[in-house]
């Protein structure tokens, strides 16, 4: 009878334990981190983009988190305008990416889907000369699914989703222009993987 009393005892508490993620208080800590490099052979032409943008969410309800990312992203281009709007070999941008996030499911794996709302504001430059200024508002449902090794960690598998971006340039002296992107990216064979901590 002990024995028995301690195996459900021990299952209860791994019930507990796996749920206890994604519980009302807990908080989200995460985010993104990218740096890439191309360089075309025989050609004066190379490029690298870097960005970094920590997340931290709160959950409000069991299941429910809300939060934001903040960061910064760079993107510089030798060779080649970084935008086609004007001419520019660099791009310096503060991003910010409020979101609210819902998971389904029991146990070590759930699914979610995310709102997140990104935006971002930066400047164009052609060496250290300004040459206009950017911004960039959106909107995109992100499904995924969680894996939960332990209590405190979140291995994540996620798609791009549904999204809509308006990306507006204001030249120095010119006239604003934008152009706007809707489409669907559930490209499974390009997931974004991640790591989310709990707390």
């Amino acid at each position: 009878m002990k024995k028995l009393f301690l195996t459900l005892s021990a299952a209860v508490a791994l019930t507990f334990a796996a749920n206890a993620q994604t519980e009302k208080g807990k908080i989200l800590l995460g985010g993104n981190v990218s740096y890439d490099y191309s360089k075309i052979k025989d050609a004066d032409k190379e490029g690298q983009s870097l960005s970094i943008l920590p997340s931290i969410g709160f959950f409000v309800n069991d299941n429910f988190a809300v939060g934001t990312a903040i960061g910064y992203s760079y993107e510089g281009n030798t060779g080649a305008a970084a935008l086609s709007f004007v001419s520019a070999d660099k791009l310096n941008a503060f991003n910010i990416a409020p979101f609210a996030r819902l998971y389904k499911g029991d146990g070590d794996f759930k699914f979610f889907g995310q709102l997140s709302v990104p935006m971002a504001w930066g400047t164009a430059k052609n060496g250290d000369d300004k040459v206009g200024s950017t911004a960039s508002y959106g909107v995109a449902l992100s499904p995924g699914f969680a894996y939960f090794p332990t209590s405190k960690i979140g291995i994540e598998l996620s798609v791009k989703g549904l999204y809509y971006q308006n990306t507006s340039v204001t030249p120095e002296g010119g006239d604003k222009v934008s152009a706007n992107s809707l489409g669907l990216n559930a490209n499974s064979l390009a997931p974004s993987l991640g790591v989310q901590f709990y707390f």
